[in-house]
């Protein structure tokens, strides 16, 4: 715990790139990892041990980190790459799982992820030892996210495309309903009146506005119907003003579409819609079939 809680703080302390480096498989997980870190808020790169001791050593400075992964901790590549950063100054860690490796005498700290051995029949094949290097990798990645409060909204910056953009990166007033869409109504209206607009729109609520313009409250279809089945017909000859539901839940445009949808599911009583309100003023309305339209179901949100 001590050695991984080091591992955590030289990359927090790092003020440069985390470069992650390996041969083989070991190189294949170092890749994703370094992947993983830039997609989570960390500046990171994968540096091939072989293009970098024909050049692409260059792009290391001082103020970098360099982490190479190698079960063994042997190996020409490894071992010259673990030297030249050495004169170059460059601070280098080492991910091994093996004790002994001449790796550990070229850098300046060394991880050992406990390998008890290999899966594999003959006990050759990577497969244990890069499960390690990839659950302590991810695990490290999910440490820098807490540690350096890397947001939803940062994660959905650097995800706009594909599900992940979809459920995440779309906000609120991407998809809501807006202008002559939406259907508002002044408080003083009487309800009789104001069903042309309820049916009109098929939102299936109305928004209701003070004289001033500001918002009010809602009247839905399902206040509708309870309504008449109290009072009947009559019902009708009421003002908005009388009607109105004050107590409703609103969401700004900035939101994402997973938080409204989190909002929606998560109510006393489901609800299916939610006014978008900006200073005082309804300016839009956003649905859960508008959600569902823009392919962000409740089974692939992120908890």
């Amino acid at each position: 715990m001590d050695e991984a809680n080091k591992v955590l703080a030289l990359i927090l302390g790092c003020k440069g790139m985390v470069i992650f480096s390996g041969v083989g498989k070991s190189g294949i997980i170092a890749e994703k990892l370094s992947k993983t870190m830039i997609s989570t808020g960390s500046r990171s790169l994968y540096l091939s041990p072989q293009e970098a001791l024909h050049g692409d050593i260059g792009i290391a400075t001082k103020d970098d980190l360099i982490i190479l992964l190698s079960k063994s901790g042997k190996g020409l590549e490894i071992e010259n790459l673990a030297k030249t950063c050495k004169k170059r100054g460059v601070y280098t860690m080492a991910w091994v799982s093996d004790k002994g490796g001449a790796l550990e005498k070229y850098v300046d700290f060394t991880m050992r992820l406990p390998l008890q051995g290999e899966i594999c029949p003959f006990g050759l094949a990577p497969t244990t030892s890069t499960a390690l290097q990839l659950i302590f990798g991810d695990c490290l990645a999910v440490a820098l996210m807490q540690a350096s409060k890397f947001s939803l909204d940062q994660y959905a910056l650097n995800h706009p495309a594909g599900s992940i953009g979809k459920l995440i990166a779309e906000s609120v007033q991407d998809v809501m309903v807006t202008g002559d869409d939406l259907p508002i109504c002044n408080q003083n209206m009487p309800l009789k009146d104001a069903l042309f607009t309820l049916s009109d729109k098929k939102l299936g609520t109305l928004l209701i506005n003070n004289d001033d313009g500001t918002f009010l409250g809602i009247f839905t279809d399902g206040d509708l119907r309870r309504l008449i089945e109290k009072d009947g017909s009559s019902a009708l000859d009421q003002r908005l003003n009388a009607v109105v539901n004050t107590d409703y839940t609103s969401i700004e445009k900035r939101e994402l579409t997973s938080k409204a949808l989190e909002i929606m599911e998560n109510a006393e009583k489901r609800i299916l819609l939610l006014p978008v309100v900006e200073d005082g003023l309804a300016i839009g309305i956003i649905h859960m079939h508008h959600i569902i339209s823009a392919n962000i179901s409740p089974s692939l949100r992120i908890h």
